[in-house]
């Protein structure tokens, strides 16, 4: 049996507004993965993906808070250890971030050399500057960077380097869960293939034990990962081997996504594109039944007042619905024949 890196059960995280308003951004969402393998978590944006990124890391600062709910990571529950715990001997090396955006997270005041060295230093890692220099020099190299890239400032770099140096400043100490949050979306589409070439190597030869991938690009994480968890207003409503998630999605709000764009291995050929209508639920004040049920087209006055149930089927599936999956194929297969 595949051992498990990470296992998430039953995580609530909250904002707290300045008016003291409770926004419950992840709700008890539960996840697992196994070592050598990865995870895409997609969804519209504000449903929540972001927030469960920073939540995972078990390091919180205001406005976002813990609720509840336990993340174990190789074995360790790191819920509830003390922030300066957390940030010497968790971040970094148990579980490591790349932020959206991340071209733009290096502080240009400052060489690209000298974030390795705080690294180290926050980890109170014993090496000497030529040590790190070393290692740096490496890392740097499997990425496909120059070493004179860490003696000048970020603003001297492209795009794409940019991009590459956080990835090796965030994987720097080998993380058991590498968390990248839509790495590639700032990037021209030769720079986001080399940068997934270089994530999907890093977990091949072990640097990274595993890795979840967010993006709001289905298709994408259909050549990235090898499971997707669907996300929607703070709950996770379907989860499934890429295959099974791109290809055949079971819950509405999956298939919804599936419909509003295009997947080049289906083929582009007279495909009619729809969107899912209306908005997300404002989380101050969610829904009392299923989240997606002023959106679905076939919610009924159930499906709005009660809690819907985590249905299980075939093998490692899951889905948040009132339908069983035979009625909801049986729906979809008289849509697709109309």
């Amino acid at each position: 049996m595949a051992k498990k890196m990470l296992e998430v059960k039953q995580l609530t995280t909250k904002y707290i507004t300045r008016q003291g308003e409770d926004v419950y951004s992840v709700d008890h969402v539960s996840l697992d993965i196994e070592e050598g393998k990865s995870l895409g978590i997609a969804g519209e944006s504000g449903c929540g993906k972001s927030t469960l990124a920073l939540s995972l890391m078990g390091y919180y600062f205001a406005p976002l808070h813990y609720v509840s709910g336990e993340i174990i990571i190789d074995g360790h529950n790191i819920t509830g250890l003390d922030p300066d715990v957390v940030r010497k001997t968790v971040l970094g090396s148990e579980v490591a971030y790349i932020p959206q955006a991340a071209m733009n997270a290096l502080n240009p005041t400052r060489k690209v050399g000298k974030f390795i060295e705080d690294v180290m230093k926050a980890h109170e890692i014993k090496m000497s500057k030529k040590e790190v220099r070393e290692m740096a020099e490496e890392r740097f190299a499997l990425l496909g960077l120059p070493a004179d890239a860490l003696d000048k400032h970020s603003v001297e770099l492209s795009g794409g380097m940019r991009q590459r140096v956080v990835i090796a400043v965030s994987t720097i100490l080998n993380p058991k869960v590498l968390i990248a949050d839509e790495p590639s979306s700032a990037l021209d589409v030769t720079s986001q293939k080399m940068v997934i070439k270089m994530l999907k190597n890093m977990m091949e030869i072990g640097l990274v034990k595993s890795m979840i991938f967010i993006t709001h690009e289905l298709p994408l994480l259909y050549n990235v990962t090898d499971d997707i968890m669907v996300m929607y207003a703070g709950q996770i409503v379907e989860r499934g081997t890429a295959h099974e998630m791109v290809f055949d999605p079971v819950h509405p709000y999956s298939r919804g996504l599936m419909r509003s764009i295009l997947v080049p291995e289906e083929g582009t050929r007279d495909v009619k594109l729809t969107a899912i209508p209306g908005t997300p639920p404002n989380l101050k004040h969610p829904p009392q039944g299923c989240r997606f049920a002023e959106r679905c087209r076939y919610a009924t006055a159930n499906c709005r007042y009660q809690a819907m149930p985590i249905v299980e089927f075939g093998e490692g599936r899951t889905y948040r619905c009132n339908m069983s999956v035979e009625d909801l194929k049986e729906v979809y297969a008289r849509e697709d024949n109309e």
